[in-house]
């Protein structure tokens, strides 16, 4: 694999390894509390996709300092970006987002700020904000595409047309922002051309980074009854790792690759089973892009 990986990307941006410390701020999603839909995509868990966050309230400080104490453990060299990543978090009056934010950037060993968002979710005044905000310490938004075929989209119940994704990210990158864009390989009823689509698109659209999911089902969401319907199968993880290869071959070098797997929360998951090994499974797509 030829493209810098986010770890590559950040020794480079910033001289020394950095480490993302996530947290749940307290949002909600206009795809759940009926502005634009109710009950979220059909795969996103009651913790907004936010299952290892810091959460307990909207103490930012608090909160990054409790997620820092867990890396640590690990290991104590390095900085850190803050990252907002459960639900919308985009998605609140400009005065409270200029809050969060300012508290987000505020430690000495946070070096950056990633905003886990929708492309529905960004108006001008909150544009302003995060150009602002960027001036001070980088800003990057990560918006959860996952498809750019708008017929899965309206199964998921994504609530919004690709085209929103491709204004957001038009204006994003012409005020300097990084974007980052979700992509799921294994959606229902999509093929192979389906995914080479989604990735041509977000070349097209001039993402900064991308990060590749497979679907994974949890118990608890809407996924998890048509799965138990049977309405359609899980990935396996050689079929995973040859879709993947052959997505990334369609992406220009300069183009991060944020991350090439992701997993629920073992004790919710429902499918595929092999995705609970987190170690096995990075071991073999590592080996396997190799």
């Amino acid at each position: 694999m030829k493209h810098k990986t986010a770890n590559e990307y950040y020794r480079e941006k910033f001289g020394c390894k950095v480490y993302k410390l996530s947290v749940d701020a307290g949002f909600t999603c206009p795809n759940r509390d009926g502005t634009v839909g109710v009950g979220g995509c059909i795969f996103c868990s009651g913790d907004g996709s936010g299952e290892f966050a810091a959460r307990g309230g909207e103490d930012i400080s608090r909160l990054l300092e409790e997620a820092k104490v867990r890396v640590e453990k690990k290991t104590k060299d390095g900085k850190y970006i803050a990252y907002l990543q459960a639900f919308t978090n985009t998605y609140a009056p400009v005065d409270k987002l200029r809050e969060i934010y300012s508290a987000a950037i505020a430690p000495d060993y946070i070096v950056g700020l990633a905003i886990g968002t929708r492309p529905d979710c960004i108006p001008d005044d909150v544009l302003r904000l995060l150009c602002e905000i960027n001036q001070i310490k980088p800003v990057s938004v990560e918006l959860g595409l996952q498809t750019s075929n708008d017929i899965t989209a309206e199964y998921i119940n994504r609530g919004y047309k690709t085209q929103i994704y491709f204004d957001a990210v038009r204006i994003l990158k012409s005020k300097g922002i990084e974007v980052v864009t979700h992509i799921i390989l294994g959606l229902p009823g999509e093929t192979r051309e389906d995914w080479y689509s989604t990735v041509k698109t977000v070349v097209d659209a001039g993402t900064s980074g991308v990060k590749f999911h497979f679907l994974y089902v949890t118990r608890g969401t809407r996924l998890e009854k048509d799965y138990l319907e049977g309405k359609f199968s899980c990935l396996e993880l050689e079929e995973y790792a040859e879709g993947l290869k052959e997505c990334l071959a369609l992406l220009p070098e300069d183009i991060i690759i944020h991350r090439i797997t992701g997993d629920g929360a073992k004790k919710d998951l429902v499918a595929p089973m092999w995705s609970g090994d987190k170690k096995r499974v990075l071991n073999y797509l590592t080996k396997y892009l190799k």
